[in-house]
């Protein structure tokens, strides 16, 4: 699937574009189902929210951490009123679902499992690649979230190094509405944190390096349509700013790690992978 050429930009850079690799009726399956989903949640079962910039990042609650076999709704910290109702529409509350749609959604299983995923991903060098989590993102228009600089290795973390990201653009993604930003320089940047989930289920975000995020002078804004694909590797800095546009910014992921490489046992998600073939 990639050309040599792509192989060779994606070690480079540590991510690749791939512009409307999928059409129109494809994304908007993904997006139907994930609306689906949303419709038939019960809003009053839970206020759990989704932010990288609060403690919970370190400190999640059992919504979260027994969500890596389910499918399950987190809202926007901006959700809610002082008084805890919801200050808008629940279609357009929700931060993210996740982190079981590729096994338990038929539309969401047969597009994560399709052989061209699993070729990508041989192709970016994962072998025998393996789906850990799903995530289908909406960043909202109004309220979606800042997610803080970051590297996706802290969360998958395996012996050597083997997460690679798929990101795929369900709407156009721009600057006005919080589009992908990666380090242009970060292809080989150090695994700075590692998330931690104990035995006893108490969570840590435990640093690796003493090392600084990129500037804002090296984060490059990835702009994308719908349909279009980006990968990259677990250790590439990537961060989005917060949507305060009137359009939504709809995305879908899934992190792949390598079959070969050993899993931390101390990372988060502990369902069991779902292998890929090409």
């Amino acid at each position: 699937m990639l050309s040599t050429k792509q192989k060779k930009q994606f070690q480079k850079q540590g991510y690749l574009v791939l512009p409307k690799l999928f059409d129109r009726a494809q994304i908007a399956e993904l997006k139907e189902a994930a609306l689906r989903i949303v419709d038939q949640f019960d809003a009053e079962s839970t206020r759990a929210v989704f932010s990288t910039e609060t403690e919970s990042n370190t400190n999640r609650d059992d919504y979260f951490l027994s969500s890596d076999n389910k499918i399950r709704c987190f809202f926007e910290e901006d959700a809610f009123t002082q008084s805890g109702q919801l200050a808008q529409a629940k279609a357009l509350s929700i931060n993210k679902i996740g982190h079981a749609l590729h096994v338990l959604n038929p539309v969401f299983k047969e597009f994560s499992q399709q052989k061209l995923i699993a070729k990508i991903a041989e192709d970016a060098g994962v072998s025998s690649p393996e789906i850990r989590q799903t995530m289908y993102i909406f960043k909202q228009p109004k309220i979606g979230g800042v997610i803080r600089w970051h590297q996706d290795a802290t969360y998958f973390f395996t012996s050597p190094q083997s997460v690679v990201t798929f990101w795929f653009a369900i709407e156009d993604s721009t600057l006005e509405n919080g589009c992908l930003q990666v380090d242009k320089q970060g292809a080989n940047f150090p695994l700075k944190e590692q998330f931690k989930r104990y035995a006893d289920d108490n969570t840590a975000l435990v640093e690796l390096e003493n090392i600084q995020w990129p500037g804002q002078e090296r984060a490059l804004p990835l702009e994308v349509k719908a349909g279009s694909l980006v990968i990259f590797n677990g250790v590439l800095p990537h961060f989005s700013e917060a949507n305060r546009s009137s359009q939504s910014r709809h995305a879908f992921t899934l992190h792949i790690t390598s079959a070969d490489a050993k899993y931390h046992e101390h990372n988060w998600l502990r369902a069991s992978p779902v292998r890929i073939y090409s």
